[in-house]
């Protein structure tokens, strides 16, 4: 899927493997991890399909916002943006859940 990024921070933090954004190893690992995962599925389809990702739309004010699961404690929120050929992702921000 093609991915564009609202912080160059988050950009940055997928490919520089020496930059951690402020987060910790788990977190960093566990994004990367999801950022591989989204740059190989064909649609959002695939992240319902991979339930381990908790893959969930959010409610109220960021309901055109979506999460995936980076770890139990840290999320990863998305935006789907409706595109023809193919939707693309905007990655929004990792948030800590609890």
């Amino acid at each position: 899927m093609d991915v564009e990024f609202a912080d160059p921070d988050l950009a940055r933090l997928e490919s520089d493997r020496d930059f951690n954004a402020g987060f910790g190893v788990e977190v960093v690992r566990g994004y990367r991890k999801v950022m591989r995962f989204i740059r190989a599925a064909l649609d959002e389809r695939d992240f319902r399909a991979m339930r381990s990702l908790k893959f969930e739309k959010l409610k109220g004010r960021r309901s055109h916002q979506h999460s995936l699961r980076i770890n139990n404690q840290w999320r990863l929120v998305i935006e789907i943006q409706k595109a023809k050929p193919e939707n693309a992702i905007r990655v929004v921000s990792i948030e800590d859940y609890h």
